[in-house]
C-alpha cells in the first residue's frame, strides 16, 4: 500500500505535487470513489484508479527528454482557449508527459519533459539547491550601475530575491544564476534594474547546459546526463 499522491507520480501522471493537485481538484476517484487526501492509502496492483476517468499505468516506462522551449509555449496540461502547450511538441507519444517546473510563455529556453514524478520531485524540491542559469538580452548596454542594482536583488512575493551570479557578456548580454525559482524572478530582477528585457532563456539546470538544440528541438536525457543535473 502506498499513497495516492505517490501511485500516480510513479505512474508518470504528473509530479508529486501536481499530482496532489489533481486529487485534491477531484479528478482522481479509486475502485469508482472521488478521492480528495493525497495521503489515502491504495494498492496499486488492485485497486482501480482512474485520473480524468482514464486508469493509470502502474508500471509505465520512464522517459527523459531536454528541450529548448519556444517562446509561445505554455507549460501546462491543461489547455485555456487555443494557447499552445509544450506537450503539443511531442505529438504523438502515447504516454502522460509533464513539464518540471515552468518557464514562462515569453520564456525560452532548457525544459525537462518526463513522466517520472519522483525524478520530477528531486529536480524541483529546494533541498537540492539547484542552480539555474540564464541567458538575457536587454536594449540598453549594460552599465556598472545596473550590474549593481542586479546583484542586490529584488522584493518578490514578499522576500528579498538576490541572484547567485550575475556576468555581462557583451554589449547587452549578461548571464544570471538563480536557486530561489520564483515567478517571473529574474524578469522582475531585470525591470527592477532599469533595463528593457528582450530576450530570456534558460541555458542551464545544475550541472546540465541546453548545448546546441534549436527552439523547439528536443532530445531524450542520457542517464549520465540525469545525474549531471544534480552534480
Amino acid at each position: 500500500m502506498n499513497r495516492l499522491s505517490k501511485v500516480l507520480a510513479a505512474a508518470g501522471v504528473a509530479s508529486r505535487r501536481g499530482s496532489e493537485k489533481l486529487i485534491f481538484d477531484g479528478k482522481v476517484r479509486v475502485n469508482d470513489m472521488v478521492i480528495t487526501i493525497p495521503q489515502t492509502l491504495v494498492d496499486p496492483d488492485s485497486d482501480r484508479i482512474l485520473v480524468d476517468d482514464h486508469p493509470i499505468k502502474s508500471r509505465e516506462e520512464k522517459v527523459y527528454y531536454i528541450l529548448n522551449k519556444p517562446r509561445g509555449y505554455t507549460c501546462s496540461n491543461t489547455r485555456i482557449g487555443r494557447k499552445k502547450l509544450v506537450i503539443d511538441l511531442f505529438e504523438g507519444m502515447q504516454k502522460r508527459l509533464f513539464t518540471i517546473g515552468r518557464l514562462d510563455r515569453d520564456t525560452t529556453g532548457l525544459l525537462l519533459i518526463t513522466n517520472d514524478g519522483h525524478f520530477a520531485q528531486d529536480v524541483i524540491h529546494p533541498s537540492n539547491n539547484l542552480t539555474k542559469e540564464y541567458l538575457v538580452k536587454t536594449k540598453q548596454e549594460i552599465t556598472h550601475e545596473h550590474l549593481q542594482a542586479l546583484s542586490k536583488g529584488t522584493l518578490i512575493e514578499g522576500k528579498w530575491i538576490k541572484p547567485i551570479k550575475v556576468k555581462k557578456m557583451r554589449r547587452g548580454t549578461i548571464k544570471v544564476g538563480v536557486r530561489e525559482g520564483k515567478k517571473r524572478e529574474v524578469r522582475l530582477m531585470v525591470q527592477n534594474a532599469g533595463l528593457d528585457l528582450l530576450t530570456l532563456s534558460r541555458i542551464r539546470i545544475g550541472g546540465l547546459k541546453l548545448g546546441a538544440l534549436d527552439e523547439g528541438e528536443w532530445r531524450e536525457l542520457s542517464k549520465i546526463e540525469r545525474k549531471l543535473i544534480f552534480s
